[in-house]
Parts: C-alpha cells; structure tokens; sequence
C-alpha cells in the first residue's frame, strides 16, 4: 500500500472523490505522526494504482504533502 497526505482536508477529500470516480481503490485513513503535514487525513492506495493515481493528481491539479511507501516501519517519500 503506499500513502497520499494532504496539507488540508479538503484537497485529501477531492482526491478521494477523484479516485472513486476513476474507480481506484483507496482508503482514507489518519495521517501517520511521522509524515508533517497540514492535515489529519490521508488516503492509502493500491501500489499497482500509482500510475494513474500520477496522472489523476497532475490533471486535475490536485495539491498533495507527498506520496509514501513504507519501508522497514519507516515512510519514504516517492517522487512525482
């Protein structure tokens, strides 16, 4: 699973919308201590979902914390 956290709640919102809507599995979940960021939300997705999961958030300009994997108990960033 990797990790999409948001710097407020109502882009992690709109991107949920946007995910269900292109059919993407995703779960919304608390945002983990160790990620900064603005909002207590984020959305777990599917690994396979990350190139359209890409795509979604540079069309439709949707602003992002960062994308996470979790690798040996720790979150590591993964660049756009």
């Amino acid at each position: 699973m990797l990790l999409m956290a948001f710097d407020s709640t109502q882009q992690a919102l709109r991107a949920e919308m946007l995910l269900d809507y292109a059919d993407i599995e995703n779960d919304m979940c608390p945002t983990p201590k160790e990620i900064t960021a603005g909002c207590a939300l984020s959305l777990e997705f599917q690994e396979a979902d990350l190139p359209e999961v890409k795509r979604i958030i540079k069309e439709e300009r949707v602003d992002i914390h960062g994308l996470y994997s979790k690798e040996d108990g720790h979150y590591v960033n993964i660049e756009l």
